[in-house]
């Protein structure tokens, strides 16, 4: 079959005076069509444009394919995936999620996984996540797809029909929006609240056996308890159905070209004279340099010693024990969804470099077992979800077995705490 090569636009979202999106960069996709979709062979290549690396505000849309740490070594370069990916890790997280590509498809008409790449990635909208944005023309509009909290109602009905491959009236799928580009592959849509606040709302889906909704809201709060940094939550009851709302810390309100002196960029919120801008984003996938099929062999050790080669130095040590805390409390409340695209690293342009995110996606699975594992390798002894076995690896997150000891101790009695108090 005849591959087909397609020119697209990366554009980065700058929150200077104008705070506005600017052209970054040129991205190539070669597709080769397969009778199997899912099999479809891609190949990709970006070249960073030249007024792009002149601007004193821009950043890497990739810290490890598409560093600017040398400015000069990239310029009027063609670049290339590394490790041999198909696809740019920074550039794959601004794709839309495995919802996300069934709300495309949908909205096209067409069977599951028969569009080409470069088709879901135009058809992300400019509310996916981070600070990218990829069109087809450097004169393309943006395309806002966020919808009005007040139509949650309607965006459930119309994920419904998109779950149960049924046709989406035409006033219901616009209202739907574009496909998310993160969160997996649970029905959600992206709502604004009343003061303009962006929001990622999570929907039940077909086959729950619980309310998942009210779960992760739990397990996050919780976890906001245990001194983990999480973004805030909310749940709403729509109907007999159950809702979770949670804040989208890629974005944050601050006066046009300002930043906020101190505190979380995610925990700011719209008022007057006050602009929205995007954090950039990518996932402990790219940060790693890894494939979705090569996330069960990875491990937190892994992603620990990613962060110590591209986070921000003034933030390593504090990401690690932060990643070492999350690791014990996925396996105190059994998050075995826990692999590379569930963790999550932001720039903060006030520092100018890459740091964790706040948690998502925590959704414990019911079950009775003897034996717990989580997806990436806790230490020595595997995946086993066990304390032993995150004390084996302690020394890639934290200085001394004394202060693993510490953050376990604060994880579970914190914890304890809490339920006892149910």
């Amino acid at each position: 079959m005849v591959a087909r090569t397609r020119n697209l636009f990366a554009f980065a979202y700058l929150p200077g005076q104008e705070a506005r999106f600017v052209p970054a960069g040129r991205l190539t996709l070669t597709e080769t069509p397969s009778p199997n979709p899912t099999a479809r062979e891609l190949a990709s290549a970006f070249a960073y444009g030249t007024r792009y690396l002149d601007r004193a505000d821009s950043f890497e849309l990739d810290p490890v394919s598409l560093s600017l740490i040398d400015r000069q070594a990239v310029r009027g370069k063609l670049l290339f995936p590394a490790n041999g990916l198909p696809e740019f890790g920074g550039l794959r997280d601004a794709a839309p999620d495995a919802w996300g590509r069934r709300v495309i498809e949908a909205r096209r008409k067409v069977p599951a996984n028969t569009l080409s790449e470069a088709d879901y990635l135009l058809e992300a909208g400019s509310d996916r996540v981070g600070a990218l944005d990829i069109r087809e023309g450097l004169t393309s509009p943006a395309r806002p797809s966020a919808s009005d909290l007040h139509s949650l109602g309607y965006l459930l009905q119309a994920a419904e029909l998109v779950e149960a491959d049924l046709p989406v009236p035409a006033h219901l799928m616009d209202i739907l929006g574009a496909g998310p580009s993160a969160g997996g592959a649970r029905p959600k849509a992206t709502v604004r609240d009343d003061e303009g606040g962006l929001w990622l709302a999570k929907f039940p889906a077909r086959n729950d056996t619980f309310d998942v909704a009210l779960a992760e809201i739990c397990r996050l709060e919780l976890a906001r308890r245990c001194a983990l940094t999480v973004p805030e939550v909310r749940h709403l009851d729509i109907g007999t159905r159950s809702v979770m709302l949670i804040r989208r810390f890629d974005r944050f309100w601050a006066p046009a070209g300002q930043y906020p002196a101190d505190g979380a960029l995610h925990d700011t919120r719209p008022g007057t004279q006050l602009t929205e801008s995007r954090v950039p984003f990518v996932s402990g996938l790219t940060l790693v340099g890894c494939s979705e099929f090569e996330s069960p062999l990875k491990s937190y050790a892994g992603l620990a010693r990613a962060i110590r080669q591209r986070a921000h130095t003034g933030h390593i040590a504090r990401d690690n024990e932060e990643l070492y805390a999350r690791m014990v409390f996925n396996i105190f409340v059994s998050n075995d969804d826990d692999h590379l695209r569930n963790h999550g690293f932001v720039r903060d342009p006030r520092i100018g470099g890459w740091q964790l995110s706040p948690l998502y996606d925590v959704v414990p699975q019911p079950g009775v077992a003897f034996e717990r594992r989580l997806h990436l390798e806790v230490g020595a002894q595997g995946k086993a979800a066990t304390l032993d076995n995150a004390l084996t690896h302690f020394s890639a997150f934290v200085s001394d077995r004394a202060r693993a000891l510490e953050v376990m101790r604060r994880i579970l009695g914190r914890s304890s705490s809490v339920e006892n108090g149910f």
